[in-house]
């Protein structure tokens, strides 16, 4: 369990990390070379892929519009899986205005793999 906790906080780190070489290198931590990245919108490879896709969304949601990103518990693994909830809110608390489900399929060595990401409806206010 300790391991599955450093590596969500690891994970959220990731998409907060305003340094762009410091952001890259989490992502070279936490993804095999040839992983892959799918949402409901795109499909990103490798490791200039998937950083490409996280600093989208850091300058977007992070450093724009001053959102973070918190997990939202019930995170668990079961072999080379990993579920992860995930609640999108405002810097200082708030209302929820996004949330979502992560899976992750790990390999061998513990990289992520596969990442496919679940936007879901959010609550009513």
């Amino acid at each position: 369990m300790q391991q599955l906790d450093s590596f969500v906080t690891q994970y959220m780190a990731m998409w907060h990390e305003p340094d762009a070489a410091r952001r890259r290198a989490i992502v070279a931590d936490l993804f095999a070379e040839d992983a892959h990245n799918i949402t409901s919108r795109s499909e990103q490879r490798g490791i200039d892929g998937i950083t490409a896709r996280v600093k989208r969304a850091h300058d977007e949601w992070v450093a724009q519009k001053h959102y973070r990103f918190v997990p939202a518990g019930n995170t668990s693994a079961q072999y080379n899986l990993v579920k992860f909830f995930w609640h999108m809110v405002p810097e200082g608390g708030g209302k929820i205005e996004a949330l979502g489900l992560d899976v992750f399929v790990m390999n061998q060595t513990g990289k992520i793999q596969a990442l496919y990401q679940f936007n879901e409806p959010t609550p009513a206010s």
